[in-house]
């Protein structure tokens, strides 16, 4: 038996009639990785179809993107990541989320995901910038080797001020 061939993706952004698909995936991450996002497993729990087709909306709305990984054989949903204004030109990636099964530099699910976010980044300003976990190893890595660079900022992890989240930035020019 032959290895199974990875099948490839789409890059595409979300709409409003997403909400399931956003939710569903959302939550997936709020349980696999809960350092690495400001909102807990128990609060996405919580919202209603309104709140998912709002945040499915992202990817259409101005000066922001939401993006979805679809495999092109399933239509499942393998990854996620967005961005949006922090303050006028200044953007911020955030939502960074691809599935254990889908991960790795020969998947290619981030780097398609990152690159898009970089496409998208370049219309809004000269850097991309993002908050990590400083217990978060595995992504301060493929962020630095995407070529992001700690700025020597941190601020605290909104769910738990005693830790910290690094600053990272990508030049754009």
């Amino acid at each position: 038996m032959s290895p199974r061939v990875p099948s490839t993706v789409t890059i595409r952004r979300t709409t409003a009639d997403d909400w399931q698909q956003v939710r569903d995936l959302r939550l997936e991450m709020l349980e696999d990785t809960p350092l690495a996002y400001g909102e807990t497993l128990a609060t996405g729990l919580t919202h209603g179809e309104a709140e998912w087709r709002s945040r499915g909306a992202r990817g259409q709305a101005p000066h922001s993107v939401l993006l979805a990984a679809v495999d092109d054989e399933t239509g499942e949903w393998v990854g996620t990541m967005g961005g949006y204004l922090d303050a006028p030109g200044s953007p911020m990636l955030v939502g960074v989320y691809v599935r254990p099964s889908r991960r790795g530099k020969e998947a290619g699910v981030a780097d398609a995901l990152l690159d898009t976010v970089v496409e998208w980044a370049r219309t809004e300003g000269s850097a991309l910038t993002l908050h990590v976990h400083e217990d978060n190893p595995r992504a301060v890595a493929y962020y630095r080797r995407r070529g992001f660079e700690p700025t020597g900022v941190t601020v605290p992890y909104v769910l738990d001020p005693e830790s910290r989240e690094l600053e990272l930035r990508l030049p754009l020019a």
